[in-house]
């Protein structure tokens, strides 16, 4: 299959694959190191025979490959979990059983899911006005001081920790100025103003850093499609500066745009975790941090595989978009 059928076709199959493969490591990685793995997975507070019971649902006396084909097949076609006087059915993908909260990681997942997503893409929509803003304005006035000035405060953000822009942030804006509320999540379904209103902090502390990058590489493109042979004619035929650069450079600068907001999309899922814990957002990155804290192993295994998930796809999604915003991409 050729063209870009086959194209989007190949980068699938390659996402899957990648999937494969990252199941396999998280598995090995978690499950099949040296140490009492069903003592662990139960937690501390677990009778020997409720250890022993763990054992037998991971089938940890059998072969690592069948181990692994018993997980693989719990996210494919779901399974079962005996809690001692209950039968829990988990539905397909099923990522575990928390054995010390009692609750399916899936669920677990799905409920904290909602806050994560509200923050990234939040933060997306701001990253992208903010960066994409800046660099055509940095690329506009290319060689002037506000280049410079742009310049330098894109690399003053790129240098700066997520945490320390979001520590500055509540201090000056919610303690001194008093201009916003310390952020409590409220949900888009109960209150969308103050869903909004309570996010907009965290969405400026995770948007500032990715608008830099965005604002560098918006100017980088816009500079070189500046300088192609196409812009050169419009404006020997006395097309308007302010023209050229909206409906033309920026057009052809926005595929790597578009490539980077996709890979950074998926990132920023997995990347929420400072995000989240330094303004308590009750999100996945919040959940995983507590599960790594009490050594809840079924949680961090299926929270490692939710965001290894989400990246994965970004990508592909993002070599798609950016051989459909660019058709000199050559689709192999």
């Amino acid at each position: 299959m050729n063209g870009f059928g086959g194209f989007a076709l190949r980068r699938l199959v390659g996402a899957v694959v990648t999937l494969f493969a990252i199941s396999v490591i998280v598995y090995v990685v978690f499950y099949a190191t040296p140490g009492n793995v069903a003592q662990i997975t139960c937690g501390p507070r677990c009778s020997p025979a409720q250890v022993q019971q763990v054992a037998e649902q991971l089938h940890l006396d059998d072969p690592l490959y069948v181990r692994y084909w018993h997980f693989l097949e719990g996210l494919v076609a779901g399974q079962d979990y005996s809690t001692g006087t209950a039968v829990q059915h988990c539905s397909a993908p099923c990522l575990g059983l928390s054995y010390q909260s009692d609750q399916q990681v899936t669920a677990l997942i799905l409920a904290k899911l909602p806050v994560s997503l509200s923050l990234v893409f939040g933060a997306m929509v701001l990253w992208l006005v903010l960066g994409v803003g800046t660099g055509v304005l940095s690329a506009w006035r290319r060689g002037r001081l506000t280049e410079r000035l742009l310049t330098g405060i894109t690399l003053a953000g790129v240098a700066t920790p997520v945490f320390v822009i979001g520590l500055v942030l509540m201090i000056v804006v919610c303690g001194q100025l008093r201009l916003l509320p310390f952020p409590q999540y409220v949900a888009f379904t109960d209150d969308p103003e103050q869903w909004a209103w309570n996010l907009l902090l965290p969405w400026l502390s995770l948007a500032l850093i990715e608008a830099a990058a965005f604002a560098r590489l918006t100017r980088a493109a816009m500079l070189e499609t500046l300088a192609e042979d196409h812009i050169r004619t419009f404006r020997a035929y006395g097309v308007s500066e302010r023209s050229i650069i909206g409906r033309h450079a920026l057009r052809g600068a926005f595929a790597p745009v578009i490539a980077l907001n996709a890979n950074n999309f998926g990132s920023a899922v997995g990347g929420a975790v400072l995000t989240e814990t330094l303004f308590g957002l009750p999100g996945i990155g919040q959940e995983l941090v507590h599960a790594v804290d009490v050594v809840d192993l079924p949680v961090v295994v299926g929270m490692v595989l939710v965001v290894g998930f989400f990246v994965v796809v970004a990508n592909a999604v993002a070599d798609v978009l950016y051989a459909v915003a660019d058709r000199r991409v050559v689709l192999t």
